[in-house]
C-alpha cells in the first residue's frame, strides 16, 4: 500500500512537471506566432498595392483615380534599387496607395495590355534570352527611352508625363504631389516648374 501511494505521488508530481513544460512551450509557440503575424501585417502595411495596367484601367471605371506606373526591366539595376529603397519607404507607400492605382509594368515582358481600343503585346520577345530583350509595344507607345521610368496617367487613363531615372523618396515626392494635386496642369513653362520646385516643401522621410 505504501509503495502504491509513493508511485502515485511520484506520478502526480511528474504530471505537474510535464504540464508546466507543455505550458512553457505553448507560450513560446504562441509568442512566436504572434511575432510572425505582426511581421506579416507590418510588411503588408508597408507594401504598395501593385496591379496590372488592365486591372488599373478597369478600376478607374468604377472609382476614378490617377495611375502611377513603374516601368522596369529585369536587367535594370536602378529599377531594383528603386523598388527596394523608394517603393518600400513608408511615406511613399502610404501616399501612392491613397492617391493612385499603382501599376508594375515589365517594359520587355509579354503582358497583353488593352489601352484605347488597342491590344499592345511584345511579339518580338525572345524566350530564354538573358539580358536585354525586345521592347513591349506599350512601352514604345509611351515613348519610354530609359529605365526605370515612372509614368503618370490621369483619371481617364490619359498619359500625363513620364519621369525617367532612379528617384529617392524625397526626389519622388514632388512629382507624386504635383500630379495628385493637379498642380501639373499649371506647369506649362520651364519657369513655372522652376518656381514650383523652389517653393516645394517636402515631408517624406528616409
Amino acid at each position: 500500500m505504501i509503495v502504491f501511494t509513493t508511485i502515485k505521488k511520484r506520478f502526480y508530481i511528474f504530471k505537474i512537471q510535464l504540464d508546466r513544460i507543455k505550458e512553457r512551450y505553448m507560450k513560446k509557440i504562441v509568442m512566436t506566432l504572434m511575432l510572425v503575424l505582426t511581421g506579416v501585417i507590418i510588411s503588408q502595411a508597408q507594401e504598395i498595392k501593385w496591379m496590372s495596367m488592365n486591372e488599373a484601367l478597369a478600376a478607374q471605371k468604377k472609382n476614378p483615380k490617377k495611375i502611377f506606373m513603374d516601368a522596369y526591366t529585369d536587367w535594370c539595376g536602378p529599377c531594383k534599387l528603386l523598388d527596394k529603397n523608394t517603393f518600400h519607404n513608408k511615406d511613399v507607400v502610404e501616399y501612392v496607395n491613397e492617391n493612385f492605382y499603382a501599376v508594375k509594368f515589365n517594359a520587355e515582358g509579354t503582358e497583353e495590355i488593352k489601352y484605347n481600343d488597342f491590344t499592345y503585346t511584345n511579339p518580338n520577345y525572345q524566350h530564354g534570352k538573358k539580358g536585354r530583350n525586345s521592347q513591349h509595344f506599350f512601352a514604345n507607345a509611351l515613348k519610354i527611352s530609359g529605365y526605370p521610368s515612372i509614368v503618370f496617367f490621369d483619371e481617364t487613363g490619359k498619359v500625363i508625363a513620364p519621369v525617367v531615372g532612379y528617384r529617392t523618396p524625397q526626389q519622388l515626392e514632388i512629382y507624386l504631389k504635383m500630379v495628385a494635386s493637379n498642380a501639373y496642369k499649371k506647369m506649362t513653362t520651364q519657369d513655372a516648374w522652376a518656381k514650383y520646385e523652389s517653393s516645394f516643401v517636402g515631408t517624406f522621410k528616409n
